[in-house]
């Protein structure tokens, strides 16, 4: 067993990175971003929806970009770190980029002119943060040895999503101004910010790079590389080897093929549920910004609490069980998303104005942050349970390709469901196809791994 020290370390990592995904993918610079890009293409002479649509596309773009970079690399990165016998140099250079790239959001101003450079820099920090988590997943088989690695993992997990809950609020609270050039308080943002050039909201990257900066010191204080480094060759002749040597080790390990399989589905089923909740609740339910970002505060606490209840069942049962009822969990709610509409549910009609449809889908933004939260947690669990920890980082980075090379499938799958149905609920019918393909597969996997914990 580790120190306590180095566990709560690396738990605090999770910490650290947690608020780019948050703040900045999800409901403060990205939002941010699409209303700067629209209105820069509207400027330029683009119809209203054709400005919309444009800076969907850009956004889009950006990020499919980026998984692909994460998806690709990252074996390779995974090889280098371990051929070279030492990781903590590799969690160091990506969290330099990181914070820079963070702190350098501050240039997108409201006129756009600078609107390619800052897509550029935070999907280039959004990849070295993604790469720095690939690289810190592979330090989990170094903490501890079985059941507590299942613990361990879905603590750090929940602390990671308090980090997102705390950072969101407090942006919301003292930062980002709305259309009137308030915080959610009623005031100007904090520190003599201008509401007129969107100081408030673009402070957001400072505030990232600094809430990274600051929380990721304890890590490197207490957490360290284990033992002598077994260095090897790092020419890109033996770096081929080592990742063609890794590849073919999984077409002969049948429980490791079927779990990269399976969570490949559910993970990129998960990642298209969390992208539709918010387009839902707009396009369905007519749901007003405040009431998406209640609804992301919701999931986000609900992640926080009920990952680390996984984590604790996952020591106590292993991280199979957690993950097979987390797929159903969202199963579940999948199914209860289709069939619902602002006005019936399951078919039955519903009394005009009636709150459940808003009562239900509440409910469905916690369940999913909590399933889809414990469900990383014990996929990243039952990952160290398959991985040789003298090459854990080339597992991870497998790992981290299974979770993005078919990242198109599901918003593709999507795409093709609505436009064939003309309906945005049906549209969800093929994700939860890949869930159940997902949890098909899960059968062939062997609760304990193929390698010793």
């Amino acid at each position: 067993m580790a120190t306590k020290k180095r566990i709560w370390g690396w738990m605090i990592f999770d910490l650290a990175q947690q608020p780019y995904a948050t703040l900045g993918l999800t409901f403060i610079f990205g939002p941010y971003f699409a209303a700067v890009a629209t209105a820069h293409f509207a400027a330029q002479g683009f119809a209203p929806s054709e400005a919309d649509a444009a800076a969907q596309t850009l956004w889009a773009s950006g990020q499919t970009v980026a998984g692909l970079v994460i998806a690709f690399t990252a074996p390779i990165l995974g090889a280098l770190a371990d051929a070279s016998g030492r990781r903590m140099p590799w969690i160091a250079a990506f969290s330099v980029i990181t914070v820079l790239c963070a702190a350098a959001l501050w240039v997108l101003e409201p006129d756009g002119e600078m609107l390619i450079p800052a897509l550029v820099l935070f999907f280039a920090g959004f990849v070295a943060a993604e790469s720095a988590t690939n690289v810190n997943n592979a330090l989990l088989p170094s903490l501890a040895t079985g059941p507590m690695i299942g613990r361990i993992s879905g603590s750090g997990a929940a602390l990671g999503y308090w980090g997102g809950v705390v950072s969101l609020i407090l942006v919301l609270l003292f930062f980002a101004e709305n259309a009137e050039g308030v915080t959610l308080l009623g005031r100007p943002p904090g520190f003599g910010l201008d509401p007129e050039m969107r100081e408030g909201t673009r402070a957001t990257g400072p505030i990232i790079a600094i809430w990274y900066a600051v929380f990721i010191i304890p890590f490197f204080i207490w957490v360290r590389d284990t033992g002598p480094a077994a260095r090897s060759a790092v020419t890109p002749r033996a770096i081929a080897a080592r990742l063609w040597e890794t590849f073919r080790d999984v077409g002969r390990r049948p429980s490791l093929a079927a779990f990269l399989a399976s969570s490949m589905l559910y993970r990129d089923a998960l990642a298209a549920v969390y992208a539709f909740g918010g387009v839902y609740a707009t396009l369905v339910l007519g749901w007003s910004v405040i009431q998406i970002g209640v609804f992301g505060i919701i999931g986000a606490i609900a992640a926080a609490v009920l990952t680390w209840v996984g984590g604790l069942a996952d020591a106590r049962l292993g991280p199979k069980p957690v993950i097979r009822l987390s797929v159903w969990v969202l199963i579940a709610v999948s199914v209860l998303i289709v069939s619902m509409t602002r006005n019936s549910l399951f078919g039955m009609a519903l009394p005009p104005g009636s709150p459940l449809p808003d009562v239900l889908f509440y409910i469905c933004g916690a369940l999913i942050g909590g399933a889809g939260g414990a469900l990383y947690s014990a996929s990243r669990s039952l990952m160290v349970r398959h991985a040789d920890p003298a090459r854990a980082t080339e597992a991870f980075g497998l790992f981290a390709l299974s979770g993005r090379a078919t990242a198109f499938l599901a918003p593709l799958s999507i795409t093709v469901a609505t436009w064939m149905s003309g309906s945005t609920r049906a549209g969800l019918v093929p994700v939860i196809a890949l869930f159940a393909l997902g949890l098909f597969l899960l059968g062939w996997v062997n609760k304990n791994g193929d390698r010793a914990a």
